[in-house]
């Protein structure tokens, strides 16, 4: 499986995994067409500005999420892994660092898994994102559900 590519101890890393009641090639569009991404990413509230999404493994994603009170935050990533339509890995080089990686599973004609983890090099570091990252990634993926029925 895709998802076993970049691993890590379990005490360094995020993992949230949504079933979502669409198809696996539509879901994969909504992660890397930033046409679309750009409308779901981030929290609830958050908007993005996307400078640079070349999706290729060494291809740069850089863009400044908008907070909805107040805030740019900078984020630079560079692609690690892209495999359509199972798979795909960034590494941030923007704080906090770490890695992500992304799974798609298909569970039936319109059924997705995703399982999303946020990869860090210490258990210090995951543990302090860990009370905050896990209900806002709830909420990305809310915002990715809306997305998705625009999709459609």
């Amino acid at each position: 499986m895709a998802s076993e590519n970049i691993s890590a101890k379990p005490e360094n890393e995020i993992v949230s995994t949504r079933i979502i009641n669409f198809p696996k090639e539509l879901v994969y569009s909504a992660w890397t067409e930033p046409k679309h991404l750009k409308n779901w990413w981030g929290p609830k509230g958050f908007t993005n500005t996307f400078n640079e999404f070349d999706l290729r493994p060494g291809g740069k994603w850089s863009f400044i999420m908008h907070g909805p009170d107040k805030g740019n935050y900078a984020n630079e990533c560079e692609f690690l892994k892209v495999e359509k339509p199972d798979f795909l890995s960034w590494k941030r080089f923007s704080k906090p660092l770490f890695q992500v990686a992304v799974s798609f599973e298909k569970v039936s004609d319109n059924q997705t898994k995703i399982v999303f983890k946020m990869i860090f090099d210490t258990p210090e570091e995951c543990n302090k994102l860990k009370p905050y990252v896990v209900d806002k990634n709830e909420e990305n993926f809310d915002k990715l559900e809306t997305e998705l029925s625009k999709m459609i």
